[in-house]
């Protein structure tokens, strides 16, 4: 049950609504006005506000960001007869969760309403993470296996040493470059990175050496290359393993002679700069291929680092969620606070297989759909709560110690409804919970249409 205020200017709309907001157990008021809804006292503060767009006075649009500014922590649907696109993206960029369409379709009402609601039961739990104010950016990470490469980091950021850094897409392979960098004596010099997947066959060998006017059609300027740039500092060539065969018998020259010299000169310059490269790729199995050179391969790993999945660090996840939802905050301008428990554990079963690439994206998509100050399972993608399996594991595996009261709440409802085969009016009957209460907890836990 849910305090919910009408506001509408048709008396007939808002004698129906109100009906059918009582039959559904909700408290239910109703008026004509912006104006007259923020009369009321706050100990009558709804929960849940139905706003119609046309009013008289002020309108919808107008009266959300009063309303939300009377009644923070309230959710606002709002309701129309005029579909147009522009009073519906005014209305999402000024906070409304919802936009129905009138005619209402009562069930769809229901849902959304159910869905607000399970919001904001979702957004009061105690739990989950807290975002940090502030964004550091840096590398993140306290697993052992995280530890073992900032150990080594520091043994041979001092060094020159040519360093291999292998590990899955999205592992996070150019930071780990980047603070070897930052860590050395050439910080101050310049961190220039090459994407060799990238770059064409044909211009790859300009992009890296660079070349003089006139050395080939098109080439009307000298050009410095990657090599020119990076001098006293770092050249980070990331995805080596796609660098053609024909470079790749340069660039091992370059590595053994510390020289080179751009394309159409004669001129030879020093390679004054350190190497980290960095692949996805299983070198040896490109070696027995004869897609990767052998002698290359052992030049670039003088030192070689391998950064673990993120499956393989999942104990790193609410680590990552707080700085990356802080960097969302950051970029996007945005005011998240908290991620709910049920996100976090939705974001700690999903397997990653874009790692934390893939972490990044899903957190900065989630927070710029967020319309509240607390991430929750409601702003994840719909593929991501489908495949993460939330609350998976058996409670009947679990000790009373490991156990959360959301734990108990879920498998007692899960339990209820296979007993009653799925009937929503006997779940209620047994569980003594109103029907709009039993939705919000399906919603809640995740347990799709059960």
């Amino acid at each position: 049950m849910a305090r919910i205020l009408i506001i509408d200017d048709d008396a007939s709309i808002r004698q129906t609504l109100r009906a059918f907001l009582l039959e559904e157990s909700h408290e239910a008021q109703a008026c004509a006005s912006v104006e007259e809804a923020l009369g009321f006292g706050n100990s009558e503060d709804p929960e849940l506000i139905l706003l119609d767009v046309r009013l008289e006075g002020m309108s919808g649009l107008d009266g959300l960001l009063v309303l939300k500014a009377q009644y923070p922590d309230c959710r606002i649907l709002i309701m129309t007869a005029h579909h147009d696109m522009e009073s519906t993206i005014q209305a999402m960029q000024r906070g409304a969760d919802d936009y129905l369409h009138k005619p209402l379709d009562l069930d769809e009402l229901e849902t959304a309403i159910n869905h607000s609601l399970a919001m904001l039961e979702s957004n009061s739990m105690n739990g989950g993470l807290d975002v940090p104010l502030q964004y550091t950016p840096g590398m993140i990470g306290s697993s052992p296996k995280m530890r073992e490469i900032y150990k080594t980091i520091g043994l041979i950021s001092s060094t020159l040493a040519t360093v291999l850094i292998t590990g899955e897409s999205g592992t996070g392979k150019e930071l780990i470059a980047r603070a070897i960098h930052d860590a050395g004596e050439r910080s101050s010099g310049p961190f220039v990175a090459v994407n060799c997947a990238a770059l064409s066959e044909n211009l790859i060998e300009s992009e890296m050496f660079g070349h003089t006017k006139g050395a080939f059609t098109g080439a009307v300027e000298n050009h410095p290359g990657k090599f020119t740039l990076a001098q006293g500092g770092t050249l980070f060539l990331d995805e080596i393993g796609e660098l053609p065969l024909s470079l790749q018998a340069k660039l091992l020259r370059v590595l053994q002679e510390k020289e080179y010299s751009p394309l159409g000169s004669k001129n030879v310059l020093k390679a004054d700069c350190r190497i980290i490269a960095a692949t996805n790729i299983d070198l040896p199995s490109a070696i027995k291929a004869k897609q990767f050179r052998e002698d290359l391969f052992y030049r670039l790993q003088i030192i070689s680092i391998w950064v673990p999945s993120l499956r393989e660090r999942p104990e790193e996840i609410p680590e990552l969620v707080k700085c990356l939802a802080a960097k969302a905050n950051y970029y996007l301008k945005s005011k998240v606070r908290r991620i709910t428990p049920e996100a976090l554990q939705c974001l700690q079963n999903y397997a990653w297989p874009g790692n934390v690439r893939e972490l990044e994206h899903q957190i900065f998509r989630s927070i710029t759909l967020s319309q509240s100050p607390n991430l929750d399972v409601y702003s994840l993608s719909d593929e991501l709560q489908q495949m993460s399996d939330v609350f998976t594991e058996s409670v009947e595996d679990l000790s009373l110690e490991q156990l959360s009261l959301a734990d108990v709440e879920r498998a007692h409802v899960c339990q209820v409804l296979d007993t009653t085969q799925g009937h929503r009016g006997k779940a209620c009957d047994i569980l003594g919970v109103s029907r709009p209460r039993l939705q919000r907890m399906i919603e809640r836990f995740n347990l799709g249409s059960t």
